[in-house]
C-alpha cells in the first residue's frame, strides 16, 4: 500500500513479486513532476521484485521531468541492491 504523507510518499508492507504489479501502478499515478520522496520505513518485507520496482519508479520519473529521492531504505533491501550492483543508481537520501 502507498498513502501521501504530507511531501512524502509511503510505502506500508510487503513489496515483494504478489504485490509489486499494483504498487507499481499505484505509485506511478502518485508520482509529482517536480521531486518525489517516497519513504521505505514501513516495508515489511521485500524480495527482488522490490528493486526492480524502485528503478521502475525512477525511469518514470525521469521520464517525466521529474525526480525521486528514496527514504528509509533498510539493511535487506541495500543488500540486495548492491547484489545487483544498482546501488549508485537509487537516490538515497535520510529522513
Amino acid at each position: 500500500m502507498i498513502r501521501r504523507d504530507g511531501d512524502r510518499l509511503v510505502v506500508e508492507g510487503a513489496v515483494t513479486m504478489e504485490e509489486v504489479p499494483g504498487l507499481l501502478a499505484q505509485g506511478l499515478m502518485l508520482l509529482d513532476r517536480g521531486e518525489t520522496r517516497i519513504d521505505l520505513a514501513g516495508v515489511t518485507a521485500a524480495d527482488s521484485s522490490a528493486v526492480a520496482l524502485l528503478l521502475e519508479w525512477l525511469r518514470a520519473a525521469q521520464r517525466a521531468g521529474g525526480r525521486i529521492v528514496y527514504l528509509n531504505l533498510d539493511n535487506s533491501l541495500k543488500s540486495l541492491a548492491d547484489l545487483y550492483g544498482v546501488t549508485e543508481l537509487l537516490p538515497l537520501a535520510r529522513a
